[in-house]
C-alpha cells in the first residue's frame, strides 16, 4: 500500500535551514493550510535536476493548460525557463509533479476542502502582479540570494545560470540597476495589489474572511522577501502604500507560516 505522506522538495538555505524561496512557500503554505501529511527534503541548485530527470515529464508552454486538463503527471517548464524547477512533489500515490501552480491545481482537485478557491478572480490578477514586482526587484533579489542564503553548492550554480539570464555578474547587475530604482520600479505593482487588498474591507485576506490562493502567492513572496532580510522587506512594505494591510495578512497567514524547517 503507497504511504499517504506527500514529500515536498524545497530549496537547502545556509544555516539553520529554512524555508525561503518564493514558489515553494507556495506549495508549504498549500499543504500546512490543508492539513496534509508532507515530509520535506532539502536539495540544493544542481541536485534539482538529477532528481527530476525521468521523473517528471516536460511538455511544450503553449501546451499547459490543456495538459493540466488531461493528466497531473506531465507538468511544463517554469515561467523563468528552466526546465527542471522546485517546487516539487511526489504525491501519495507516486505520482511526480513540479511546478506550483501545477501541484495546487492536483491537490486541490484530490483534496478540495478545505477549498483554496481556485477560480477566484484574485487569482489571475496576483499572478500578473507578482512577476511585475519580481521583475522589478530582480537587480536587488538576484545578488543579495546567494550572498544571504544559499550554501555553496548553489552558490556555485547561481551565479552562472542567474548572470547569463542578465547578460551580467548579477553584482554589476545589482550595481547598474539595484537600490532605489529597483524599489522605485516596484512601487506601482505594489500599491496594485495594495489596492487588491483594501476591495474588501473585511480583510485580512483578498476575498475578506476567508482565504484563497491568491493569499498564498502574495504571503508566499513577502515571506521570501522577509528571509533575505529585514531590510529588503522594510524597503518592500514601504513602497506598498499601506504596509499595515500587507502585516495584517501575514499575521493572519501565521499558522501557515509557522512549519518551515521541515
Amino acid at each position: 500500500m503507497a504511504s499517504e505522506q506527500i514529500t515536498l522538495y524545497d530549496l537547502r538555505s545556509k544555516g539553520p535551514n529554512h524555508a525561503w524561496s518564493l514558489n515553494p512557500w507556495k506549495t508549504r503554505l498549500l499543504l500546512n493550510y490543508k492539513g496534509l501529511d508532507y515530509t520535506t527534503q532539502w536539495v540544493n541548485y544542481p541536485e534539482i535536476k538529477p532528481l527530476l530527470e525521468g521523473r517528471c515529464v516536460l511538455i511544450a508552454p503553449n501546451a499547459r493548460d490543456a495538459q493540466r486538463r488531461l493528466t497531473h503527471r506531465s507538468v511544463p517548464p517554469n515561467a523563468e525557463g528552466y526546465p527542471y524547477t522546485i517546487p516539487a512533489v511526489k504525491l501519495a500515490d507516486g505520482t511526480w509533479l513540479m511546478d506550483s501552480r501545477a501541484i495546487v491545481s492536483a491537490i486541490e482537485e484530490r483534496h478540495p476542502s478545505p477549498s483554496v478557491h481556485l477560480s477566484s478572480p484574485y487569482q489571475a490578477r496576483i499572478e500578473a502582479l507578482v512577476p511585475a514586482v519580481m521583475k522589478a526587484l530582480m537587480p536587488v533579489l538576484y545578488a543579495q540570494i546567494p550572498r544571504r542564503l544559499l550554501e555553496p553548492a548553489s552558490t556555485e550554480y547561481w551565479y552562472p545560470v542567474r548572470g547569463a539570464k542578465v547578460g551580467m555578474h548579477v553584482d554589476e547587475f545589482e550595481a547598474k540597476h539595484g537600490g532605489e530604482a529597483a524599489y522605485a520600479a516596484a512601487e506601482q505593482p505594489l500599491r496594485d495589489i495594495t489596492a487588491m487588498l483594501e476591495e474588501n474591507g473585511d480583510g485580512p485576506f483578498l476575498q475578506g474572511a476567508e482565504v484563497c490562493y491568491a493569499d498564498f502567492v502574495w504571503v508566499a513572496f513577502l515571506e521570501f522577501v522577509r528571509r533575505i532580510g529585514d531590510d529588503v522587506y522594510g524597503e518592500v512594505l514601504a513602497r506598498t502604500g499601506d504596509r499595515a494591510v500587507h502585516e495584517k495578512l501575514m499575521e493572519a497567514a501565521g499558522p501557515w507560516l509557522k512549519r518551515n524547517d521541515h
